[in-house]
């Protein structure tokens, strides 16, 4: 019996990009295409199998320990961007202001997606979602930089609408204007006690 049940739900890859070098800047690189391997987006400098643990994960490892990488990936949806732009007062959020890899469009909740849900593209590239990504003071400064007075509104603002971390299943391309199907796992909802 199949686990992952296919959702008549669908995104628009509207954006695509890359953070080439994180020690530079948390800013991505517009792209129209991504190549995806097991390590992650070709470029991307969030990839690799492994990486040092971060604040995220510090109740189960020290600061830097090696652990798998479930972050090659940050996926957000253009609908959230754009609520997150008006509580911001802004026009626009610019993707790469979030060091974003992916925006979908069409996607409802897309932040709260189940963790193990797949999205998977048209010519087959699959990414799995690991966890809804919390808003921090990387973009903050990012934005700050491009639209002075705004940064320090970005995290209020993107609280549960962050998007979320995905690691690479089964590799391929993704380009702009693809469809991507949403996945979700076959299983009810934890109910602790």
């Amino acid at each position: 019996m199949a686990a992952l049940k296919p959702t008549e739900i669908t995104g628009k890859v509207t954006w695509l990009g890359l953070v080439p070098d994180r020690a530079a800047g948390l800013a991505a690189i517009p792209r129209e295409t991504l190549t995806l391997s097991f390590a992650g987006p070709e470029g991307e400098d969030h990839g690799g199998l492994t990486r040092p643990s971060c604040s995220r994960v510090l109740d189960q490892y020290p600061r830097g320990t090696e652990i798998r990488n479930v972050r090659q990936l940050t996926i957000v949806s253009a609908e959230e961007l754009a609520q997150i732009a008006a509580t911001m007062g802004l026009d626009a959020l610019d993707p790469a202001w979030l060091g974003a890899t992916l925006v979908l469009e069409g996607i409802p909740d897309l932040s709260h997606l189940p963790p193990s849900s797949r999205l998977q593209g048209a010519a087959g590239a699959t990414v799995v979602i690991d966890m809804q990504n919390r808003p921090c003071t990387l973009p903050a400064r990012v934005i700050e930089e491009a639209r002075p007075g705004f940064g320090a509104r970005f995290k209020p603002a993107a609280v549960g609408l962050r998007g979320v971390t995905a690691w690479v299943e089964r590799e391929g391309n993704l380009s702009l204007g693809e469809v991507m199907r949403l996945h979700v796992p076959d299983q009810r909802m934890w109910q602790p006690g």
